[in-house]
């Protein structure tokens, strides 16, 4: 069995920890190196259900891609939800590791899961990584569709193929619009407005779309928004990241048993149509 020193490694190949935003907080956040791992789980989230189903599963290792400690911390107290994850980690020699912007940018990353989850053909990234010479590396990808559809169709396609949640997909545009070439980026993205404009695509699916940047986009272009919820664009990369993993462990005869966990850690639990509502 490996140590959990050399899964790690394994994995930091997979998605450098320099090449993370300065702001995030990636790498190991507990964990012994000189551990036997035998299972590790995949998840959006390192919240308190995905610590419990590790704990259920018998696994060694959690790799998750949202940070537990974002901004830092000066106490990891058990009065705390957060501090209690560690503890119970820790208490059931649990390791945890966190792979976020350094997994958004990588090839294949964040928003390649995506594309693939939608079965877009990726063609590059929407946002270049300019120290990247391959030209593949960088944040979001630019996509086409195997065959032109409508806007409304593109949306439903997103709703059958991602990962249900409260939710559930948002549309902004003119539904009957055509779409041939989209851009998808995993995770929060209404950052990218001018450069999903300047990279003429016909639509851009994304998460956490906000009221403003959505209006002022829909006024200065016909540009397709579509809003899923922030977990299901990221979850299908769980699957991605395991499939490596599952991959290096049969190169080096490691044996290791990967899973994905299927809990649905979206924060919002029910949604409530006004009556009348758009459809």
């Amino acid at each position: 069995m490996p140590r959990l020193s050399e899964v790690i490694a394994a994995l930091d190949a997979l998605w450098p920890p320099s090449r993370a935003e300065q702001w995030d907080a990636v790498g190991t956040v507990c964990g012994d190196p000189g551990a036997e791992i035998r299972r590790v789980l995949f998840a959006v989230d390192p919240v308190r259900e995905i610590a419990d189903e590790a704990i259920e599963l018998g696994a060694q290792l959690i790799v998750a891609h949202h940070p537990l400690y974002l901004r830092g911390t000066t106490t990891v107290a058990a009065d705390h939800f957060k501090g209690r994850v560690v503890h119970d980690l820790i208490k059931n020699d649990i390791a945890l590791h966190v792979a976020h912007t350094n997994a958004d940018t990588a090839d294949p990353g964040v928003s390649d899961a995506l594309a693939g989850a939608l079965d877009l053909r990726v063609t590059g990234p929407l946002v270049p990584d300019p120290s990247d010479p391959s030209g593949r590396r960088g944040l979001g990808r630019i996509c086409e569709l195997e065959h032109p559809e409508t806007l409304a169709a593109f949306a439903e396609r997103a709703a059958q193929r991602l990962p249900a949640t409260a939710q559930g997909i948002r549309l902004a545009g003119d539904p009957d619009a055509v779409v041939r070439r989209v851009a998808v980026s995993g995770g929060s993205g209404d950052s990218l407005f001018d450069t999903v404009r300047a990279a003429g695509v016909d639509a851009f699916l994304t998460a956490d779309l906000r009221h403003h940047p959505v209006s002022e986009a829909t006024q200065q272009s016909p540009l397709g928004l579509v809003d899923a919820a922030h977990w299901a664009t990221e979850w299908p990369w769980c699957e991605l990241a395991a499939a490596q993993l599952d991959e290096i462990s049969d190169r080096h005869g490691w044996n290791l048993r990967v899973h994905v966990s299927h809990t649905v850690t979206d924060p919002w639990s029910s949604r409530f149509s006004s009556p009348g509502a758009p459809n």
